[in-house]
Protein backbone atom coordinates (compact mmCIF):
# COMPACT_ATOMS: atom_id res chain seq x y z
CA UNK A 1 0.00 0.00 0.00
CA UNK A 2 1.21 3.51 -0.81
CA UNK A 3 0.21 5.91 1.96
CA UNK A 4 0.44 9.67 1.65
CA UNK A 5 0.82 11.92 4.69
CA UNK A 6 0.31 15.68 4.58
CA UNK A 7 3.35 16.82 6.56
CA UNK A 8 3.31 20.47 5.54
CA UNK A 9 2.99 21.57 9.18
CA UNK A 10 6.20 19.68 10.10
CA UNK A 11 7.89 22.69 11.69
CA UNK A 12 4.85 23.91 13.61
CA UNK A 13 4.16 23.33 17.30
CA UNK A 14 1.12 21.29 18.32
CA UNK A 15 0.06 19.57 15.10
CA UNK A 16 3.69 19.61 13.95
CA UNK A 17 4.72 17.59 16.99
CA UNK A 18 1.93 15.12 16.22
CA UNK A 19 3.08 14.79 12.59
CA UNK A 20 6.76 14.37 13.45
CA UNK A 21 6.10 11.68 16.03
CA UNK A 22 3.65 9.85 13.79
CA UNK A 23 6.15 9.69 10.92
CA UNK A 24 9.22 8.80 12.98
CA UNK A 25 7.36 6.01 14.75
CA UNK A 26 5.81 4.67 11.55
CA UNK A 27 9.35 4.56 10.15
CA UNK A 28 10.38 2.36 13.09
CA UNK A 29 7.48 -0.08 12.96
CA UNK A 30 6.41 -0.32 9.29
CA UNK A 31 8.87 -1.64 6.71
CA UNK A 32 6.15 -3.08 4.46
CA UNK A 33 4.13 -0.11 3.21
CA UNK A 34 5.44 2.76 1.11
CA UNK A 35 4.97 6.34 2.26
CA UNK A 36 4.94 9.64 0.44
CA UNK A 37 5.36 12.71 2.65
CA UNK A 38 4.20 16.08 1.39
CA UNK A 39 6.43 18.69 3.01
CA UNK A 40 6.69 22.43 2.69
CA UNK A 41 9.87 23.76 1.10
CA UNK A 42 12.16 24.79 3.94
CA UNK A 43 10.84 22.11 6.32
CA UNK A 44 14.24 20.45 6.39
CA UNK A 45 15.06 16.97 5.17
CA UNK A 46 14.29 14.52 8.01
CA UNK A 47 16.28 11.25 7.79
CA UNK A 48 13.92 8.39 7.02
CA UNK A 49 14.19 4.82 5.63
CA UNK A 50 13.94 3.97 1.94
CA UNK A 51 10.18 3.21 2.03
CA UNK A 52 9.58 6.91 2.79
CA UNK A 53 9.73 9.39 -0.08
CA UNK A 54 9.53 13.17 0.29
CA UNK A 55 7.69 15.52 -2.04
CA UNK A 56 8.33 19.21 -1.42
CA UNK A 57 5.68 21.80 -2.22
CA UNK A 58 5.14 25.52 -1.76
CA UNK A 59 1.39 25.10 -1.24
CA UNK A 60 0.45 26.63 2.11
CA UNK A 61 -2.43 25.42 4.29
CA UNK A 62 -5.66 27.47 4.59
CA UNK A 63 -5.28 28.92 1.10
CA UNK A 64 -7.15 28.86 -2.19
CA UNK A 65 -4.08 27.22 -3.78
CA UNK A 66 -4.42 24.37 -1.29
CA UNK A 67 -7.97 23.78 -2.44
CA UNK A 68 -7.16 24.07 -6.15
CA UNK A 69 -3.62 22.69 -6.52
CA UNK A 70 -2.96 20.26 -3.69
CA UNK A 71 -5.32 17.49 -4.94
CA UNK A 72 -3.41 17.33 -8.22
CA UNK A 73 -0.07 17.15 -6.43
CA UNK A 74 -1.32 14.20 -4.39
CA UNK A 75 -2.85 12.37 -7.35
CA UNK A 76 0.44 12.54 -9.27
CA UNK A 77 1.96 10.22 -6.67
CA UNK A 78 -0.55 7.38 -7.12
CA UNK A 79 -1.55 7.34 -3.47
CA UNK A 80 -3.76 4.46 -2.25
CA UNK A 81 -4.68 6.19 1.02
CA UNK A 82 -4.02 9.75 2.15
CA UNK A 83 -3.74 10.87 5.76
CA UNK A 84 -4.47 14.51 6.53
CA UNK A 85 -3.27 14.96 10.14
CA UNK A 86 -5.09 18.29 10.29
CA UNK A 87 -8.58 19.32 9.21
CA UNK A 88 -7.39 21.41 6.23
CA UNK A 89 -8.46 18.95 3.52
CA UNK A 90 -9.09 20.02 -0.11
CA UNK A 91 -12.85 19.64 -0.52
CA UNK A 92 -12.47 18.38 -4.11
CA UNK A 93 -10.14 15.52 -3.12
CA UNK A 94 -12.03 12.35 -4.06
CA UNK A 95 -9.63 9.50 -3.28
CA UNK A 96 -9.70 7.52 0.02
CA UNK A 97 -8.36 9.41 3.01
CA UNK A 98 -8.14 9.53 6.80
CA UNK A 99 -8.33 12.80 8.69
CA UNK A 100 -7.23 13.64 12.24
CA UNK A 101 -9.43 16.17 14.01
CA UNK A 102 -7.69 17.55 17.08
CA UNK A 103 -10.52 19.74 18.36
CA UNK A 104 -13.56 21.80 17.42
CA UNK A 105 -12.58 24.84 19.45
CA UNK A 106 -13.54 27.23 16.64
CA UNK A 107 -17.11 25.93 16.85
CA UNK A 108 -17.32 26.97 20.50
CA UNK A 109 -15.20 30.13 20.58
CA UNK A 110 -15.84 31.81 17.20
CA UNK A 111 -15.31 35.36 18.42
CA UNK A 112 -13.73 38.21 16.51
CA UNK A 113 -11.44 38.60 19.51
CA UNK A 114 -9.62 35.49 18.27
CA UNK A 115 -8.73 37.09 14.95
CA UNK A 116 -6.33 39.77 13.76
CA UNK A 117 -8.53 40.34 10.69
CA UNK A 118 -11.52 42.63 10.16
CA UNK A 119 -14.89 41.26 11.28
CA UNK A 120 -15.97 40.60 7.67
CA UNK A 121 -12.79 38.70 6.76
CA UNK A 122 -13.02 36.78 10.01
CA UNK A 123 -16.63 35.74 9.31
CA UNK A 124 -15.66 34.53 5.84
CA UNK A 125 -12.74 32.54 7.27
CA UNK A 126 -14.93 31.04 9.97
CA UNK A 127 -17.56 29.94 7.45
CA UNK A 128 -14.81 28.48 5.25
CA UNK A 129 -13.35 26.57 8.20
CA UNK A 130 -16.73 25.10 9.13
CA UNK A 131 -17.42 24.09 5.54
CA UNK A 132 -13.98 22.46 5.06
CA UNK A 133 -13.95 20.53 8.34
CA UNK A 134 -17.49 19.24 7.87
CA UNK A 135 -16.74 18.09 4.31
CA UNK A 136 -13.54 16.43 5.49
CA UNK A 137 -15.40 14.56 8.21
CA UNK A 138 -18.17 13.48 5.85
CA UNK A 139 -15.85 12.25 3.07
CA UNK A 140 -13.16 10.57 5.18
CA UNK A 141 -12.99 6.78 5.37
CA UNK A 142 -12.05 7.16 9.02
CA UNK A 143 -11.66 10.04 11.45
CA UNK A 144 -9.01 9.98 14.15
CA UNK A 145 -9.91 11.99 17.26
CA UNK A 146 -7.24 12.66 19.88
CA UNK A 147 -9.64 12.23 22.81
CA UNK A 148 -13.11 10.97 23.61
CA UNK A 149 -14.05 14.56 24.38
CA UNK A 150 -13.19 15.53 20.81
CA UNK A 151 -15.03 12.46 19.49
CA UNK A 152 -18.20 13.55 21.26
CA UNK A 153 -17.86 17.03 19.77
CA UNK A 154 -17.47 15.55 16.28
CA UNK A 155 -20.60 13.44 16.76
CA UNK A 156 -22.71 16.31 18.10
CA UNK A 157 -21.43 19.21 15.99
CA UNK A 158 -20.50 17.57 12.68
CA UNK A 159 -23.27 14.91 12.85
CA UNK A 160 -20.89 12.02 12.21
CA UNK A 161 -21.69 8.45 13.26
CA UNK A 162 -19.58 7.25 16.17
CA UNK A 163 -18.41 4.08 14.39
CA UNK A 164 -16.51 6.20 11.89
CA UNK A 165 -14.37 7.81 14.61
CA UNK A 166 -11.36 6.20 16.30
CA UNK A 167 -9.86 7.73 19.44
CA UNK A 168 -6.06 7.58 19.41
CA UNK A 169 -4.19 9.40 22.16
CA UNK A 170 -0.97 11.36 21.77
CA UNK A 171 2.29 10.72 23.66
CA UNK A 172 5.38 12.34 25.18
CA UNK A 173 8.62 12.97 23.29
CA UNK A 174 11.68 11.22 24.74
CA UNK A 175 13.57 14.54 24.76
CA UNK A 176 10.94 15.84 27.16
CA UNK A 177 11.58 13.13 29.75
CA UNK A 178 14.31 12.47 32.30
CA UNK A 179 16.29 15.62 31.61
CA UNK A 180 18.66 16.79 34.34
CA UNK A 181 18.77 20.52 33.81
CA UNK A 182 18.87 23.26 36.43
CA UNK A 183 18.43 26.58 34.66
CA UNK A 184 15.25 27.27 36.63
CA UNK A 185 16.07 25.44 39.86
CA UNK A 186 15.77 27.49 43.04
CA UNK A 187 12.94 29.63 41.69
CA UNK A 188 9.35 29.49 42.93
CA UNK A 189 7.24 29.76 39.81
CA UNK A 190 4.10 28.47 38.21
CA UNK A 191 4.28 27.61 34.53
CA UNK A 192 2.06 28.01 31.50
CA UNK A 193 2.99 26.42 28.14
CA UNK A 194 1.18 27.21 24.89
CA UNK A 195 -0.32 30.01 22.86
CA UNK A 196 -2.40 32.91 24.14
CA UNK A 197 -5.56 32.42 22.07
CA UNK A 198 -8.74 33.56 23.88
CA UNK A 199 -9.96 30.03 24.68
CA UNK A 200 -6.74 29.51 26.66
CA UNK A 201 -8.30 31.80 29.28
CA UNK A 202 -5.07 33.57 30.20
CA UNK A 203 -6.79 36.84 31.09
CA UNK A 204 -8.59 35.15 34.01
CA UNK A 205 -5.47 33.19 34.93
CA UNK A 206 -3.36 36.35 35.16
CA UNK A 207 -6.01 37.96 37.35
CA UNK A 208 -5.98 34.89 39.61
CA UNK A 209 -2.20 35.06 39.79
CA UNK A 210 -2.39 38.75 40.77
CA UNK A 211 -4.45 37.68 43.81
CA UNK A 212 -1.82 35.10 44.78
CA UNK A 213 1.14 37.48 44.62
CA UNK A 214 -0.46 39.84 47.11
CA UNK A 215 0.04 37.05 49.66
CA UNK A 216 3.18 35.51 48.07
CA UNK A 217 5.14 38.29 46.37
CA UNK A 218 8.17 36.06 45.74
CA UNK A 219 6.16 33.68 43.56
CA UNK A 220 6.59 34.23 39.83
CA UNK A 221 4.94 33.02 36.65
CA UNK A 222 6.69 31.79 33.51
CA UNK A 223 4.81 31.87 30.20
CA UNK A 224 6.34 29.76 27.43
CA UNK A 225 4.86 30.34 23.99
CA UNK A 226 5.51 31.83 20.58
CA UNK A 227 5.37 35.62 20.52
CA UNK A 228 2.39 36.87 18.50
CA UNK A 229 -0.37 39.47 18.62
CA UNK A 230 -2.22 37.53 21.34
CA UNK A 231 0.82 37.45 23.62
CA UNK A 232 1.40 41.16 22.97
CA UNK A 233 -2.18 41.84 24.11
CA UNK A 234 -1.54 39.77 27.22
CA UNK A 235 1.65 41.71 27.97
CA UNK A 236 -0.37 44.93 28.09
CA UNK A 237 -2.84 43.42 30.56
CA UNK A 238 0.05 42.21 32.72
CA UNK A 239 1.60 45.70 32.74
CA UNK A 240 -1.78 47.23 33.61
CA UNK A 241 -2.00 44.86 36.61
CA UNK A 242 1.50 45.86 37.74
CA UNK A 243 2.87 42.33 37.24
CA UNK A 244 5.51 43.07 34.65
CA UNK A 245 8.43 42.28 36.97
CA UNK A 246 7.20 38.88 38.20
CA UNK A 247 5.80 37.38 35.01
CA UNK A 248 8.44 36.15 32.57
CA UNK A 249 7.95 35.46 28.86
CA UNK A 250 10.42 32.90 27.56
CA UNK A 251 9.16 32.76 23.98
CA UNK A 252 8.74 29.37 22.34
CA UNK A 253 10.85 26.80 24.25
CA UNK A 254 12.62 23.81 22.69
CA UNK A 255 12.22 20.30 24.12
CA UNK A 256 15.19 20.52 26.50
CA UNK A 257 14.08 23.92 27.79
CA UNK A 258 10.53 22.65 28.30
CA UNK A 259 11.78 19.66 30.30
CA UNK A 260 13.76 22.05 32.49
CA UNK A 261 10.72 24.29 33.00
CA UNK A 262 8.47 21.36 33.92
CA UNK A 263 10.95 19.78 36.33
CA UNK A 264 11.49 22.91 38.39
CA UNK A 265 8.00 24.45 38.42
CA UNK A 266 5.63 24.56 41.38
CA UNK A 267 3.08 23.37 38.86
CA UNK A 268 1.90 23.64 35.28
CA UNK A 269 -1.37 25.56 35.02
CA UNK A 270 -3.80 24.82 32.17
CA UNK A 271 -6.70 27.30 32.55
CA UNK A 272 -8.25 26.52 29.13
CA UNK A 273 -11.97 26.76 28.52
CA UNK A 274 -11.62 23.94 25.96
CA UNK A 275 -8.90 21.58 24.74
CA UNK A 276 -8.80 18.74 22.25
CA UNK A 277 -6.15 16.83 24.20
CA UNK A 278 -3.94 19.00 26.41
CA UNK A 279 -0.44 17.82 25.53
CA UNK A 280 1.41 20.10 28.01
CA UNK A 281 -0.45 18.38 30.87
CA UNK A 282 0.83 14.99 29.73
CA UNK A 283 4.36 16.33 29.27
CA UNK A 284 4.27 17.86 32.75
CA UNK A 285 3.11 14.62 34.39
CA UNK A 286 5.94 12.72 32.69
CA UNK A 287 8.38 15.23 34.23
CA UNK A 288 7.16 14.96 37.84
CA UNK A 289 5.42 18.32 37.55
CA UNK A 290 2.14 18.94 39.33
CA UNK A 291 -0.73 19.79 36.97
CA UNK A 292 -3.39 22.36 37.88
CA UNK A 293 -6.09 22.14 35.25
CA UNK A 294 -9.49 23.42 34.23
CA UNK A 295 -12.28 21.05 35.12
CA UNK A 296 -13.19 20.32 31.50
CA UNK A 297 -13.83 16.91 29.85
CA UNK A 298 -10.62 16.56 27.82
CA UNK A 299 -8.27 17.41 30.71
CA UNK A 300 -10.20 15.12 33.09
CA UNK A 301 -9.85 12.39 30.46
CA UNK A 302 -6.09 12.80 30.08
CA UNK A 303 -5.08 13.57 33.67
CA UNK A 304 -7.55 11.42 35.62
CA UNK A 305 -6.91 11.66 39.36
CA UNK A 306 -3.39 13.02 38.85
CA UNK A 307 -4.31 16.71 38.61
CA UNK A 308 -5.70 19.49 40.80
CA UNK A 309 -8.83 20.87 39.14
CA UNK A 310 -10.47 24.30 39.27
CA UNK A 311 -13.42 26.10 37.69
CA UNK A 312 -11.88 28.00 34.74
CA UNK A 313 -14.60 30.67 34.89
CA UNK A 314 -14.03 31.33 38.61
CA UNK A 315 -11.00 33.55 39.23
CA UNK A 316 -11.32 33.13 43.00
CA UNK A 317 -11.29 29.31 42.75
CA UNK A 318 -8.26 29.41 40.49
CA UNK A 319 -6.41 31.74 42.89
CA UNK A 320 -7.29 29.53 45.87
CA UNK A 321 -5.89 26.42 44.16
CA UNK A 322 -2.66 28.29 43.38
CA UNK A 323 -2.46 29.46 47.01
CA UNK A 324 -2.91 25.95 48.39
CA UNK A 325 -0.17 24.54 46.16
CA UNK A 326 2.13 27.35 47.26
CA UNK A 327 1.49 27.09 51.01
CA UNK A 328 -0.32 23.93 52.12
CA UNK A 329 1.09 20.57 53.19
CA UNK A 330 2.88 19.06 50.20
CA UNK A 331 2.10 15.38 50.86
CA UNK A 332 -1.17 15.64 48.94
CA UNK A 333 0.52 17.28 45.95
CA UNK A 334 3.44 14.86 45.98
CA UNK A 335 0.90 12.06 45.72
CA UNK A 336 -0.62 13.82 42.69
CA UNK A 337 2.83 13.97 41.09
CA UNK A 338 3.37 10.25 41.64
CA UNK A 339 -0.01 9.52 40.11
CA UNK A 340 0.96 11.74 37.19
CA UNK A 341 4.16 9.81 36.50
CA UNK A 342 2.19 6.55 36.35
CA UNK A 343 -0.57 8.17 34.33
CA UNK A 344 1.87 9.44 31.70
CA UNK A 345 3.15 5.90 31.14
CA UNK A 346 -0.23 4.99 29.61
CA UNK A 347 0.46 7.27 26.64
CA UNK A 348 3.13 6.85 23.97
CA UNK A 349 3.77 8.02 20.43
CA UNK A 350 4.68 4.48 19.37
CA UNK A 351 1.29 3.24 20.56
CA UNK A 352 -0.29 6.10 18.63
CA UNK A 353 1.59 5.11 15.45
CA UNK A 354 0.65 1.43 15.79
CA UNK A 355 -3.01 2.27 16.25
CA UNK A 356 -2.89 4.69 13.32
CA UNK A 357 -1.32 2.02 11.10
CA UNK A 358 -4.23 -0.28 11.97
CA UNK A 359 -6.60 2.47 10.83
CA UNK A 360 -4.75 2.69 7.50
CA UNK A 361 -5.00 -1.07 7.04
CA UNK A 362 -8.69 -1.13 7.92
CA UNK A 363 -9.43 1.50 5.26
CA UNK A 364 -8.03 -0.70 2.48
CA UNK A 365 -10.75 -3.27 3.09
CA UNK A 366 -13.58 -0.72 3.16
Amino acid sequence: MKIGIDARLWNESGVGRYIRNLIYNLADIDKKNKYVLFLRKGSGNPPLPSNFRKVFTDIHWHTLREQLKFPGAIEKEGIDLMHFPYFSVPVSYSKPFVVTIHDLIMHYFPTGQASTHSSLIYKIKLLSYKFVIKKAAQKAQKIIAVSNATKQNIISDLKIKKDKIAVIYEGVDDKLKNQKLKNFSGESYFLYVGNAYPHKNLDRFVEAFSILVKESPKTSLVLAGREDVFYRRLRKKIEDLGLGKIIRFTGEANDEELADLYLNALGLVMPSLMEGFGLPALEAMANKCLVLASDIPSLREICGEAAVYFDPYNIGDMAEKLRKVRHDNQDYYNDKKKRGIERAKLFSWQKMARQTLKIYESCVSL
